[in-house]
């Protein structure tokens, strides 16, 4: 077997006339292919699924910060920009003051030391900083990165990068990577339909069972997912574990009552749904509303409302309906067991793509080339595992 592999690297050297890609060869088809890459992943997907490594079950999708080819210092942050001119400001009129107050007493100020040395470099760096906050007003951004102003800043608990969120969807069979994107967002609340999508086209099917963690939980994508016939399994985070600890009632313990079409609260009265409506976020709410004298001399009322409220309201977006049904199936053992696998199906393609292949970050610039360059980087990964699967 060695020989003959020995004699077809000789053939192939030969075809060639013994040329060999220069790294700036190898650079540049990465950057200037990136369609090319993403399609190469996707047939590759298709492949894997004719040769039946890839099943018909369960799939789950994650996303992880990849850094990005751009420097932390050629950052520009609206919040912060506003900080440093009103610091720049205050010094420079701190400066004028002593300058004014010197000229009054017609004798030289005590306080040179405490001057800045060079007051047009003060001026010469507010209006640098009033530069960089126009463009930004311009781009309608509240951060810009001149290297890169595709990839953004993302935290993580031990610090902050420059970075592109990367996502992909694993199958559950052979962990194979079936669908993969980059987002220049710091989280993953827009990402599931998208990725959900991505996946059905990539296998050619019609149906699809996905799990997510809790970071893609979004009524939005969940109502898209049941649009396009797409079974998820995500939880819901706690957000009213604040309000809950402080010993106010949350939103859960009132009670919708689909056939009067009204909440029913702890002390057992009704919040009818009123004419008042509210758009927030491009989705519609309809107002629901208990009356000033019930709310009055209720005895719950401190559990369950400000002290600046006359009475209690909920909202309901419209298709409040979807979320329902989706809380009562993740009660069930089922859901919460699918939960449980998600993190063996979908975790470890991370660590095998940052450590045993040595891709910690992205070596060009710009969402459509960093797109290119992700799919080689899946495509690489699901190259080699099929190696090991099927073996050479």
């Amino acid at each position: 077997m060695l020989e003959r592999e020995c004699k077809r690297n000789i053939e192939l050297m030969w075809l060639t006339s013994g040329l060999t890609p220069t790294y700036h060869t190898i650079s540049d088809f990465r950057k200037n292919n990136p369609k090319a890459l993403r399609k190469t992943f996707k047939h590759f997907v298709l492949l894997c699924k004719n040769l039946s490594l890839i099943g018909d079950g369960l799939k789950a999708v994650d996303g992880a910060f990849l850094r990005a080819n751009a420097s932390k210092n050629k950052l520009l942050m609206k919040k912060t920009i506003e900080n440093d001119l009103v610091i720049i400001d205050e010094k420079i009129e701190a400066y004028l003051q002593i300058l004014d107050s010197s000229d009054k007493e017609m004798q030289p100020s005590n306080l040179a030391d405490k001057l800045p040395k060079d007051i047009d470099k003060l001026k010469s760096r507010q209006q640098k900083l009033l530069d960089d906050l126009t463009l930004l007003e311009r781009l309608k951004k509240k951060q810009h990165n001149l290297t890169d102003p595709d990839a953004s800043l993302m935290k993580k608990p031990a610090h902050n990068l420059m970075a592109y969120n990367m996502q992909i969807t694993v199958d559950e069979k052979f962990k194979l990577i079936v669908a993969t994107d980059v987002s220049s967002k710091g989280n993953d609340l827009e990402q599931l339909h998208k990725m959900s999508k991505q996946t059905k086209e990539n296998l050619d099917i019609k149906e699809l069972d996905i799990v997510a963690d809790v970071g893609y939980f979004s009524a939005k994508e969940l109502k898209k997912c049941v649009d396009d016939n797409i079974k998820i399994t995500v939880p819901e985070g706690n957000k009213y574990q604040g309000q809950k600890n402080k010993g106010k009632y949350t939103r859960n313990a009132f009670k919708y009552d689909s056939q009067s079409d009204c909440y029913i609260c702890p002390n057992n009265k009704s919040l009818k749904k009123t004419k008042s409506q509210q758009i927030k976020q491009n989705k519609l709410y309809y107002k629901y509303a208990a009356t000033n004298l019930i709310c009055k001399g209720c005895q719950l009322r401190e559990k369950c409302l400000s002290s600046i409220a006359s009475y209690k309201v909920i909202y309901r977006w419209e298709h409040e309906a979807i979320i329902e049904q989706h809380r009562q199936k993740m009660m069930l053992e089922e859901s919460k067991e699918i939960v449980k696998k998600r993190g063996s199906i979908v975790e470890h393609p991370f660590g095998t793509i940052k450590r045993m292949l040595g891709w910690d970050h992205y070596l060009v610039r710009g969402k459509e080339k960093v797109s290119g360059e992700n799919a080689l980087i899946m495509f690489t990964y699901n190259f080699k595992r099929v190696l090991n699967i099927l073996g050479v």
